[in-house]
């Protein structure tokens, strides 16, 4: 399942992401408040338990999140997200993926992989700002499902038709939410129009 996530705010902040003169100071904030914007969307489904909490007044029904929620960074741009998500999930988990694309081939090559041990409660979300190819998703996806992961959705602040193809043919069970959906990929296989390179932009390399 593929969902955009339609909101005036997003739309704002991205306008200001894909900017070429935007600043690497603010364009790590932008990509911070979409992703949690996008995240309060793409979690609105959690399960949960019921708590009751003492209020200054009596006793209210209260609820607590059931689930055990695992946040995978694919390295090194999905870096730039997890602050955010530890903003709103505070609790959660991390597991690192590292994977470059082999300028040859275009293939995502695996370099270093640390993830937490699957509970059966779990709920991982894989954050990585750009779904191109969907090479790289595809492969944490997979290696997760090794490991025993099972209910697993990703976050992308930008997407390619491409991308979402081949996650949604590879991986029917994956819920992949984004924030904007663009035209195509170029033969360098960058989204268009996209916003560039995301880690360089995040971490001042450009």
């Amino acid at each position: 399942m593929y969902q955009i996530v339609e909101h005036p705010l997003l739309k704002h902040k991205l306008t200001v992401l894909r900017d070429k003169d935007t600043p690497t100071k603010e364009f790590r904030e932008l990509a911070s408040e979409i992703t949690m914007l996008l995240t309060y969307e793409a979690l609105s489904n959690l399960n949960t338990k019921e708590v009751p909490v003492e209020t200054p007044i009596t006793t209210a029904p209260g609820a607590a999140i059931a689930d055990n929620l695992i946040v995978v960074p694919i390295l090194r741009a999905g870096v730039g997200m997890l602050d955010a998500m530890l903003h709103l999930l505070p609790s959660a988990s991390i597991g690192f993926v590292g994977l470059y694309r082999d300028p040859s081939t275009k293939q995502p090559v695996e370099y270093y992989q640390k993830l937490p041990k699957p509970t059966g409660k779990d709920r991982v979300i894989i954050v990585d700002p750009m779904l191109a190819t969907g090479g790289s998703i595809n492969a944490t996806i997979v290696l997760l499902k090794d490991q025993g992961f099972e209910r697993i959705k990703t976050i992308s602040i930008l997407a390619a038709p491409e991308g979402i193809k081949a996650v949604e043919d590879a991986h029917p069970d994956v819920e992949i939410y984004s924030g904007a959906l663009d035209e195509k990929l170029n033969e360098h296989k960058y989204i268009i129009p996209g916003l560039g390179d995301a880690g360089d932009r995040l971490f001042g390399t450009r």
